[in-house]
């Protein structure tokens, strides 16, 4: 007698998916640790061969280490959004920049005159080919920054983000996980939305479809917006210990002076022609000044944190890999930057080299070392079917209890 097999459970199929590690959720610093080495990264090349590599190494990462959470499923919304700046750039550059253009002209339009106080501008005229690829590269630059970062939003929690949040920034930083949960959040509502209008027959289409999917979706972020207020404010949200003036004058004094060092730090880091030593004493210097800061605010926020998410080496691997990434191609910047920004006057063909290939590739390597994410709900071909149980045949019980005894299949 042959009876089928059950398939494997979720938590087998994630460890299956893991090289048999047991599912967890990923620190969200690490994630957004990868997510800025990647921007990082994008932010040194307008190489459209570099930057879909980028792309790509963030879609397969997403794909293999995201959760079935509902602001997971985001990172959709955020390719459109580059698709969206790409060819907004480029039309931006055929409206305001074409009559400069100088090169292979590719379609000759009109050019609209303009007054003598509009000097410089150009409405329309000659589309070169290299004005609509100047377009085209930063453009693409752009969005691949956005898609990076909206990668990291797709794979950290901002909840879980929230409580790694240090006490001194815990009210900005709940600002900010908000800002950055709306995204997320609308997207649930929309499919929420959607598919209640399914399930209640809705065949409404055109503006009208819109107008039952908007409303909605406003009422139910208010509702939302008024329910965290109430939960934040039943906790005692925004209630600090009393400190002395001049205490509260230096922690301010200082997180403020030291933001503004890492501030000043990171750009001369990242524009090529700042001197090195500003870059190299400005960022230290900042980061130890605002942690001063940090550490002397915290002390007037009572807050506690209930089971507060650790740096294990999965971690520690996840954020090196995006921010090694981001310094091995700023090293190629630094050392030769010719296949990083490609030719337009003359046209060349983008090229790629071994040293920012290898570089890229090191950013992929979190969709294999970082643990698999936890499944709140099987997933498709996950679920075990149920049994079949024409093949066994009952059989009567004890005499006189009227009861009815199953046969175990045994293999």
């Amino acid at each position: 007698m042959n009876v089928p097999h059950p398939k494997p459970s979720p938590t087998a199929a994630a460890l299956r998916r893991g090289g048999g590690r047991l599912p967890r959720t990923v620190h969200p610093g690490a994630w957004w640790l990868w997510a800025l080495g990647l921007a990082t990264a994008a932010s040194r090349t307008t190489n459209p061969l570099l930057l879909a590599l980028l792309l790509a190494v963030s879609g397969l990462v997403v794909a293999n280490r995201r959760s079935d959470a509902p602001w997971a499923l985001a990172f959709r919304m955020y390719l459109f959004l580059g698709l969206f700046i790409i060819v907004m750039r480029v039309l931006f550059r055929i409206v305001f920049g074409a009559g400069a253009a100088s090169g292979h002209v590719l379609v000759d339009l009109p050019e609209i005159p303009l007054p003598a106080w509009a000097a410089g501008i150009h409405l329309f005229g000659p589309v070169a080919l290299e004005h609509v690829l100047g377009g085209f590269y930063d453009g693409l630059r752009l969005a691949t920054m956005i898609v990076c970062l909206g990668a990291a939003n797709a794979l950290a929690s901002p909840k879980r983000m929230l409580k790694a949040v240090p006490a001194a920034l815990y009210e900005v930083g709940a600002a900010v996980v908000v800002a950055l949960s709306v995204a997320p959040q609308l997207v649930e509502s929309v499919q929420r939305v959607r598919r209640a209008r399914r399930l209640r027959g809705g065949a409404q289409k055109g503006m009208r479809a819109l107008r039952s999917i908007a409303i909605p979706v406003l009422q139910d972020a208010l509702d939302r917006s008024l329910a965290l207020a109430a939960a934040m404010d039943s906790r005692g949200y925004g209630r600090n210990r009393h400190l002395p003036r001049a205490i509260r004058l230096l922690t301010g004094v200082l997180t403020l002076v030291g933001l503004i060092g890492v501030c000043v730090g990171v750009y001369a880091l990242l524009d090529g022609s700042t001197p090195r030593y500003l870059g190299a004493t400005m960022l230290p210097g900042g980061l130890l000044i605002a942690g001063i800061g940090f550490v002397l605010t915290g002390r007037r926020i009572n807050r506690s944190i209930y089971l507060p998410d650790r740096w294990r080496p999965a971690e520690f691997a996840v954020a090196g890999c995006g921010l090694g990434t981001g310094a091995l191609l700023y090293l190629t910047s630094r050392i030769d930057a010719g296949n990083l920004y490609p030719s337009l006057s003359p046209l060349a063909w983008p090229e790629l080299a071994p040293l920012p290939v290898l570089a890229l590739l090191v950013g992929v390597l979190p969709a294999w070392l970082a643990p698999p994410p936890p499944l709140t709900a099987p997933r498709i071909g996950d679920t075990a079917p149920a049994p079949d149980t024409s093949a066994v045949a009952p059989r009567a019980g004890p005499a006189g209890t009227g009861t009815t005894i199953r046969e175990k299949s045994v293999r």
